[in-house]
């Protein structure tokens, strides 16, 4: 491999990241949806000819980074490199192939310098609705929407009409789906444009000699980190709520000089309920927490992770085999960072966080417009308290692993016949300890509509709370309630007009023993609303007595 002035590579680099965010936001700017325009539920990377990612935006969602090299992999075997022209678009939202489940759609587009073809253009983006009729209770994924095979929907600049019209056919808001498919399109042609003016300044012919470099430092960075964990075995399980019964993840990382693997053996059988998680998320969230925990300011991209190994066994809520129901994949995929850091918690500890109140929380609502009568189907995020840091306080409404972004109300409120009464933080939902977990969220929707609208959640830690660490207190349980009454985590509930929907959801856990929290936090705790006098004596019995003497 030809070295590289290291000054060259780190401006090439710093180039290379701009430019991508840059390209990312025109993504987002010309999008037609909230969930990629207000919530970032999208991600958008440069690749390799071999698939292997290179850099990415930093609003990427983290399983979508992790996934997007497989999806081009695959890719890659049916349509071989050669079989590409300038302006192809591939497109595909397999779940097994991609992020996980249908909502999510995948595309890839080549870039090509004089003729040769020198990297891929990736994105995901959600989409709300994919037809079909997903549900809490799906048995199997054919229940779950569309899938769209790896096709081209672009070839040669030219939209492939008929993928256009199953789409078309298939959705309940084609208009919104299509607007961000083609928004991704127009992105393509920003990156090309401004990959080849860098290309062309820097004098360089391709991207070889850079990529090369880039993943060689990232490598050689993770694996002096994992070095400097002590060789061993390091074991966690715990237990999710699940559908009748609990279901367990367990995960054993071994760490042999600068090596690691993480293996999942032990962990539940897949179930007929959607919530199994394929490979490809599984690894995609284990990667992404063993970046954070171990090395979290090096570059992120193929050679991170060329010293990791994940081993899921097939058949089990981790790497689910077809047509398994995936739909809710995240309330599996989301406990994947929660069992590794329980297991380096024993060795690691100043590395990694407690528990967060994820998987993450949302609401699908669908209905009918009431001026037009015109379907829709939105979904609304909610994040639960973040997990306690080993050096401060878990923020609210920011839950580790996701990194998707609120909506706001008032953007909400414009688009479904919906009201929102109450957006808050509930008190004393914080995990204790000597740093607490993010308190819990509370928010209320009426329904304004004279048509039924169908609410669809799917929501996990309402039996199991995110669970403190090393001493520290677990956070709160979630709840679920319609018109003050208690209704199922996973379910579809019809509001009729004037019926409120109210949700809390789960405060991050504790880390370390609540005697050695600072007197000075629990009472700006107090004075703030988040904790209660009650609660503070009852935990911090010693400083809240200081503080009486004082």
């Amino acid at each position: 491999m030809n070295k590289i002035d290291p000054i060259k590579l780190g401006i090439i680099w710093k180039r290379l990241n701009g430019m991508i965010d840059e390209v990312a936001e025109s993504f987002i700017r010309s999008s037609f949806s909230a969930v990629v325009r207000e919530n970032y539920d999208m991600a958008f990377s440069l690749l390799d000819i071999h698939g292997r990612q290179f850099i990415q935006t930093k609003k990427s969602i983290p399983s979508f980074i992790g996934t997007l090299p497989h999806t081009l992999q695959e890719i890659l075997k049916k349509i071989p490199a050669d079989h590409f022209s300038e302006g192809d678009v591939v497109i595909s939202n397999d779940s097994w192939l991609g992020t996980g489940h249908l909502n999510d759609i995948t595309m890839v587009a080549p870039i090509f310098k004089n003729k040769k073809l020198i990297a891929f253009a990736g994105s995901t983006a959600h989409t709300v609705d994919i037809g079909g009729a997903p549900s809490p209770n799906a048995q199997d994924s054919y229940e779950e929407g569309l899938c769209i095979p790896i096709c081209k929907i672009v070839e040669k600049g030219i939209e492939n009409k008929v993928v256009i019209d199953f789409l078309q056919q298939n959705l309940r808001e084609p208009g919104e789906t299509l607007g961000d498919i083609r928004a991704q399109f127009s992105a393509y042609d920003v990156a090309t444009k401004k990959l080849l003016t860098l290309l062309n300044e820097e004098k360089l012919n391709d991207l070889d000699q850079i990529i090369s470099n880039i993943l060689k430092k990232s490598e050689q960075s993770m694996r002096k980190k994992i070095k400097d964990i002590p060789d061993g075995k390091y074991v966690d399980e715990m237990f999710v709520d699940g559908f009748d019964k609990p279901l367990k993840i367990k995960s054993l990382i071994e760490v042999k000089k600068d090596n690691i693997i993480i293996d999942f053996s032990g962990t539940s059988k897949q179930i007929n309920r959607p919530i199994n998680s394929v490979f490809n998320y599984t690894y995609a969230y284990a990667c992404y927490a063993l970046k954070c925990a171990i090395d979290p300011n090096a570059p992120n991209n193929d050679g991170s992770f060329r010293p990791v190994k994940i081993i899921a066994p097939i058949g089990t809520i981790v790497n689910p085999t077809r047509p398994a129901p995936v739909w809710g994949r995240h309330l599996t995929g989301h406990y994947i960072p929660p069992a590794i850091y329980g297991a380096l918690s024993k060795v690691i500890p100043k590395n990694i966080i407690a528990e967060s109140g994820s998987p993450l929380w949302n609401i699908y609502f669908k209905g009918r417009q009431e001026n037009n009568d015109k379907p829709f189907v939105k979904m609304f995020f909610m994040n639960g308290g973040h997990g306690a840091r080993s050096g401060s306080d878990g923020p609210g409404c920011l839950s580790f692993p996701s990194n998707v972004s609120n909506q706001s109300i008032e953007q909400f409120e414009n688009q479904a016949p919906l009201l929102v009464h109450e957006k808050s933080f509930a008190k004393d939902t914080q995990g204790v300890g000597k740093y607490v977990g993010g308190p819990a969220q509370k928010i209320s929707f009426e329904s304004k509509s004279s048509k039924t609208i169908m609410m669809t959640i799917r929501h996990e830690r309402v039996i199991h709370p995110p669970r403190g660490i090393l001493g520290g207190g677990d956070g709160s349980k979630g709840i679920d309630l319609v018109n003050n009454k208690k209704i199922p985590a996973k379910t579809s509930y019809p509001l009729k007009f004037g019926d409120i929907a109210t949700f809390q959801t789960p405060g991050g856990g504790g880390m370390y023993t609540p005697k050695k929290r600072d007197r000075k936090k629990i009472i700006n705790d107090i004075e703030s609303g988040l904790l209660s006098s009650k609660k503070a004596k009852l935990i911090y019995k010693k400083q809240v007595e200081r503080n009486n003497d004082a």
